[in-house]
């Protein structure tokens, strides 16, 4: 099983989204077995005044390795008009490739786990409602163990602006 995230904080997001996911429906290769609701969050890093993302997991299964499975991921940001002009700028989509099985990757262009899906919330909350239990191979924690224990250092934390 593979796990994606999806977002998008530019133009009609719902539909970029939506168009995502209706390409990997059609993709060869690949199932979409789950689908989470979309989250609304506000941006995270990147430059000051963007707009609100909306954010989605999904579950795949597939017989595509990951590095292809990224690839077909990339075509489809490509395909809707994905530029990559700014790290963390704002973006019609991104679709993020999150876990893959058991998998750890470490290669030039592809990480598996995502290394830093631990650290996000609007990751961990629409991922630990299609797959509470699936665990990250690295920290041997399931994503709903990890989504905890952001939320609690989160809550603990002085509020911040987010510009």
């Amino acid at each position: 099983m593979a796990f994606v995230a999806l977002g998008s904080n530019l133009g009609d997001r719902r539909a970029a989204i939506e168009s995502a996911l209706e390409a990997l429906r059609r993709a060869d290769c690949v199932e979409v077995t789950a689908i989470s609701p979309l989250m609304e969050t506000a941006p995270v890093g990147g430059p000051p005044f963007q707009g609100p993302y909306l954010n989605a997991a999904c579950a795949l299964r597939t017989t595509l390795s990951a590095r292809d499975l990224l690839l077909l991921l990339l075509r489809i940001e490509a395909s809707q008009g994905r530029t990559r002009v700014e790290r963390w700028g704002p973006r019609l989509i991104d679709l993020d490739l999150l876990l893959y099985g058991e998998s750890v990757i470490d290669e030039p262009g592809l990480c598996v786990p995502h290394p830093r899906m631990h650290e996000r919330p609007f990751v961990l909350d629409p991922l630990s409602l299609i797959a509470p239990q699936a665990v990250h191979p690295v920290l041997g924690r399931s994503v709903r163990e990890i989504r905890d224990a952001v939320i609690r250092v989160e809550r603990k934390r002085p509020t911040e602006s987010h510009g």
